[in-house]
């Protein structure tokens, strides 16, 4: 666990030096073997995890940008390519991809296609399905105090210890008057934890919330709505889903050690546990043994109170006996320790320590620091711990290992050394979408490094179309390929950007 960002910017740790690998130790390397992933086999080991770029429509479908995107990425031919978290519910939620109903089939069809054109098909193609849960922006104090606050006998017995016994005991307006009247410390005192929350950061549904009917049902509701949704992706040509149990979002809330609901799915590790086995067990009921099933979860939340690698280890040992294909590893993003955002922005869980080591930057450590060791392979010890746990219960369930990788040495090492079975890389692959296929034809001296700024990530944070800035302006460069009806390279909406790196 790292301290505040903030703490530890006086040194950047330098993008280590690497030597590229030639043709011929590429094609011996265990990186571009072939691996199983459930009932298919990957030709090589290289993965492009699930990134959301903000592309598609706002209503979830998807566009030319997206399957542009896409594309990019095919190009290099991974082993595995990601579809950025796509909702499995029919809800609005911006130009985020849904697949929560049989009218997104056609375009998803469409990108499926893509990626098997572009890659030659040789590129296993999932989608990631996530669901999430309501976050609402932080508001303005006289409107949450006037319109959002639900007024309780605390607020009035408030007011009156504080000498306003003239509004405490009248009606509801003058209550309300009489709190935003406050200075905003007395203010802050009277609202319970939920309602300064609600307030300083904008209000946010919990798993734990079962007095909301909605939240109360989830376990009945969920399972269904992610198996519908994974039939639709096998319907548009998909090679799997990757359920989406990481961060934030409802199923990692789930798995959390905060999860203190008292249904039978809260509480104890099993009991946490519970919700994800049978979403998992409805899926696979619905699409089949011959479509590719697998998991993204946490190794660790970071957060205070939250769940360690322990709990990893626990739950991926039942994820594999259940019959998971893969255990995809990640760390952090999670909106308890998030910085509070601006008023009428929504908490962005990317923003506190959690998020940091999620995305970890150059300037993760100290380097004055004993053992700081910066973003390069950061990570890779909670997949090698869950791994190696999952051995020794008798499983070969594959773990896909992630976090600030950017060498060949990098993941061949992680590789050889037994922390994963496949390697991901996501910043790296937005920072040169064909690293790999350079890689793997002996050309790395050519391949764009990321630097770990975490420029795209703060695209991210703003709804914007997610670029790199080792190539977003060069407006010169060309198109990699020739688009049917696209006579100009396609740019941001503000004109200032190229949505698709150079070839």
């Amino acid at each position: 666990m790292t301290s505040d960002p903030s703490e530890a910017r006086s040194r950047v740790h330098p993008i280590p030096p690497t030597r590229w690998p030639t043709r011929e130790e590429a094609a011996a390397s265990a990186l571009f073997s072939p691996a199983k992933l459930g009932p298919r086999t990957a030709r090589t080991r290289t993965w492009v995890p699930a990134m959301v770029p903000w592309r598609a429509s706002d209503d979830g479908e998807v566009t030319p940008d997206v399957r542009d995107w896409y594309r990019r990425f095919a190009d290099a031919r991974p082993g595995v390519l990601v579809l950025e978290a796509t909702g499995i519910r029919d809800v609005p939620s911006g130009p985020l991809l849904r697949i929560g109903h049989e009218r997104f089939v056609p375009g998803l069809r469409e990108l499926a296609d893509d990626i098997r054109r572009h890659s030659g098909g040789q590129t296993l193609a999932l989608v990631q399905l996530i669901d999430f849960l309501a976050v609402r922006r932080r508001p303005e104090k006289d409107k949450f105090v006037q319109r959002f606050l639900e007024l309780r006998r605390a607020h009035r017995d408030g007011l009156e210890q504080l000498g306003h016994a003239a509004a405490a005991r009248g009606d509801d307006s003058a209550v309300r008057r009489a709190l935003l009247e406050l200075p905003h410390e007395q203010l802050l005192a009277l609202l319970a934890p939920r309602e300064r929350e609600a307030l300083e950061f904008g209000y946010r549904e919990r798993v734990s919330d079962t007095h909301l009917p909605h939240i109360a049902e989830l376990p009945r509701v969920l399972p269904e709505l992610f198996a519908r949704a994974a039939v639709r992706a096998r319907d548009a040509g998909f090679d799997g889903v990757e359920l989406h149990f990481a961060h934030a979002y409802t199923m990692a809330s789930f798995l959390s050690r905060t999860n203190e609901r008292t249904d039978g799915y809260g509480g104890s590790p099993a009991q946490r546990a519970r919700l994800a086995l049978e979403v998992f067990a409805a899926v696979r009921a619905a699409v089949g043994r011959d479509f590719v099933v697998g998991c993204r979860f946490l190794g660790d939340e970071i957060i205070e109170g939250g769940s360690r690698s322990e709990d990893a280890c626990f739950y991926a040992e039942h994820f594999a006996r259940a019959g998971f294909d893969f255990l995809s590893l990640s760390v952090g993003g999670k909106f308890d320790d998030a910085k509070q955002p601006k008023v009428g922005a929504a908490v962005y869980p990317y923003t506190g320590p959690s998020g940091h080591e999620c995305m970890p930057t150059v300037r993760i450590d100290d380097a004055r620091e004993p053992g700081a060791r910066g973003p390069f392979g950061r990570n890779l010890h909670l997949a090698h711990a869950v791994r190696e746990h999952v051995r020794a219960a008798g499983f070969e369930t594959p773990v896909v290992g992630a976090g600030g990788i950017n060498s060949f040495e990098l993941a061949e090492d992680a590789l050889r050394r037994g922390e994963c079975d496949f390697v991901a890389a996501a910043r790296q692959s937005l920072a040169d979408p064909d690293w790999w296929r350079k890689l793997e034809e002996g050309r790395g001296a050519h391949i764009r490094r990321c630097e770990f700024t975490n420029y795209c990530e703060g695209l991210d944070q703003q709804h914007k179309q997610v670029t790199c800035k080792l190539w977003d302006r060069e407006l010169g460069a060309p198109m990699p390929w020739t688009s049917a009806g696209a006579a100009a390279l396609p740019l941001s909406h503000d004109g200032k950007r190229r949505l698709i790196a150079p070839g």
